[in-house]
């Protein structure tokens, strides 16, 4: 089995731009970046094609589900996200317009309006490119400026200016997806724009393999995705954005879907789009543990090492401690932990839950 970026897809014939080869983790390999689209023959990558028109700098929507509530859902000052009524249908309709082609001389990929002037994309869509154009679903096109990227966590951040009046999107924030939920993906695979696949939210937290040689926790999903798709939206079923479309599972003979494709979770995405625009560090929160070397069948992971000094070591975490979860987020092994960790950024707080001498206690620590 193999990971591939989902992004780019051809449209000139010229020679293909591959997708980057991600590190390959020591269990198995890595998934594959759906990267955008070369321009060439069909290329192995996502592109999300929606009509764009430049927009505003201001603040955007961010929309916060309550599930007690599905009747009507918070709105910001964007797009309106009532529950959708008509299904698929109806988040297509809702959504599309925020969902935008990203075209590089390097290729295709996808975009989302997520603040008005400003474009989430991944930074696998725009690596290696000095030029960004943005089409929208009408055929609108507008030249992009770069603010800043993020290789590690495949974030991109683009500037269109304001004016434009392009929808924004409504953002799922502060909200976890629930594993069985309808999931909509939007973007432009094979240079196919506004594409709309549906599936469901298979599993979350997977750990991914990311250009840091650590890994990133992902929303996983069986709503198609493939090259071109890389930076569109991945939606609920109020047409709320819930993660960006980055890459896909391949068996290691193609680089299009069997089923096994993966988001960066949108809070990950705003944070690190906050970051980029700030000038904030974008490394990695460490929370200094290693996992024990022995194997069970117990729930969690123990901990084998608590470097001394370390965010675990002044939150109190001991060797021996088995981490059961992390803000709530079940633990079943050290990936899945470092994944959780490395999803954070130095200072940010995590709360974890551990089992000790048969008794459970939560910890909070200050990720170093």
């Amino acid at each position: 089995m193999s990971w591939t970026d989902a992004d780019t897809t051809a449209f000139n014939h010229q020679t293909p731009i591959n997708p980057p080869v991600w590190p390959t983790p020591a269990y198995e390999a890595p998934p594959v970046p759906v990267r955008r689209t070369s321009r060439g023959p069909l290329a192995l990558a996502f592109v999300a094609g929606t009509a764009l028109s430049a927009a505003s700098f201001g603040l955007g929507t961010l929309v916060t589900r309550d599930r007690s509530d599905s009747n009507e859902v918070a709105d910001a000052g964007g797009i309106l996200a009532s529950e959708v009524s008509n299904g698929v249908a109806g988040v297509a309709s809702l959504l599309g317009p925020s969902v935008v082609q990203v075209e590089t001389p390097n290729g295709l990929g996808s975009g989302v309006v997520y603040e008005d002037g400003f474009i989430l994309t991944n930074h696998h869509v725009i690596a290696g490119a000095d030029s960004f154009v943005v089409r929208t679903s009408e055929g609108q096109t507008f030249t992009a400026e770069l603010v800043g990227s993020d290789s590690r966590n495949d974030i991109a951040v683009l500037a269109i200016g304001p004016g434009s009046g392009l929808p924004v999107a409504g953002l799922a924030v502060d909200t976890d997806p629930e594993v069985g939920e309808t999931a909509v993906a939007i973007g432009s695979p094979f240079q196919l724009q506004q594409t709309v696949t549906a599936g469901i939210v298979s599993a979350l937290n997977r750990p991914v393999p990311n250009a840091d040689n650590g890994f990133s926790a992902m929303i996983q999903t069986d709503a198609p995705i493939n090259p071109g798709n890389s930076g569109g939206a991945l939606a609920n079923r109020e047409g709320q954005v819930i993660g960006i479309n980055a890459s896909i599972r391949s068996d290691g003979l193609s680089s299009t879907n069997i089923g096994i494709g993966f988001a960066i979770p949108i809070d990950v995405a705003l944070d690190v789009a906050a970051r980029i625009r700030s000038g904030e560090s974008l490394e990695p929160g460490l929370l200094g543990v290693q996992s024990s070397s022995s194997e069970d069948n117990e729930v969690g992971v123990e901990l084998g090492e608590v470097t001394a000094g370390s965010a675990a070591d002044q939150a109190g975490l001991r060797a021996g401690d088995r981490v059961l979860s992390i803000d709530r987020a079940p633990v079943t092994d050290f990936t899945e932990l470092a994944g959780l960790v490395q999803s954070k950024f130095p200072g940010e707080t995590i709360e974890v839950l551990v089992e000790r001498a048969g008794d459970r206690l939560t910890v909070t620590a200050v990720l170093g």
